[in-house]
């Protein structure tokens, strides 16, 4: 099915994402349909499966990308306190298509994508300044931490993003266990 949504050119798909962040601002993502997103787009539903398999791969691809430029501000900063204020400039610039897309649950979990993306991203991190990936512990840790910040940068974006990002930063910086503290000082994140 990848080869399907491979033929499509990334014009169109933005495009189309653009067109569903469209209709989600007048509607739950539930309620939208391909064809609300096809007409406004102003093309077939052909073209749409020929780019995605349904509405939430298009989400999930729009999403992805999302994040992809969300951490590149996050890996601009020097400092995980630096990298995480401009994380949350970007998703409040982003905020319609962020508060969509944190309150649609079920079929291609969002907070899961960001899960999988923030974990892999400190990871990548960690092994490029030990030139080694991270022993279990730290792992574990940095999983909880990462499930953590998920969560409550949902319920940041959920609750109309009120803190602003400089303040959500602090708090998720001050919320790091202590090993994720002591690694983060030593390879000079913090």
């Amino acid at each position: 099915m990848d080869n399907v949504r491979d033929r499509g050119s990334e014009a169109t798909k933005y495009r189309l994402a653009r067109a569903m962040e469209e209709c989600m601002r007048s509607q739950p993502v539930e309620s939208v349909t391909v064809t609300n997103i096809a007409e406004r787009c102003g093309v077939t539903r052909q073209t749409f499966y020929r780019n995605f398999l349904d509405k939430y791969d298009l989400i999930n691809w729009y999403f992805g990308k999302l994040l992809e430029r969300s951490f590149e501000h996050m890996g601009s900063g020097r400092t995980v306190a630096e990298g995480l204020e401009r994380k949350f400039e970007y998703i409040r610039k982003e905020r319609v298509f962020f508060t969509a897309a944190f309150r649609a649950d079920g079929t291609n979990s969002l907070k899961e994508h960001d899960f999988e993306a923030i974990m892999d991203f400190y990871l990548k991190l960690i092994e490029k300044k030990t030139g080694a990936a991270p022993g279990e512990d730290i792992r574990f840790t940095l999983e909880l931490y990462c499930r953590g910040s998920v969560a409550m940068t949902v319920k940041w974006v959920l609750g109309g993003m009120k803190e602003a990002p400089s303040e959500m930063s602090k708090r998720l910086v001050s919320a790091l266990p202590e090993n994720l503290k002591e690694l983060f000082s030593r390879l000079s994140f913090l």
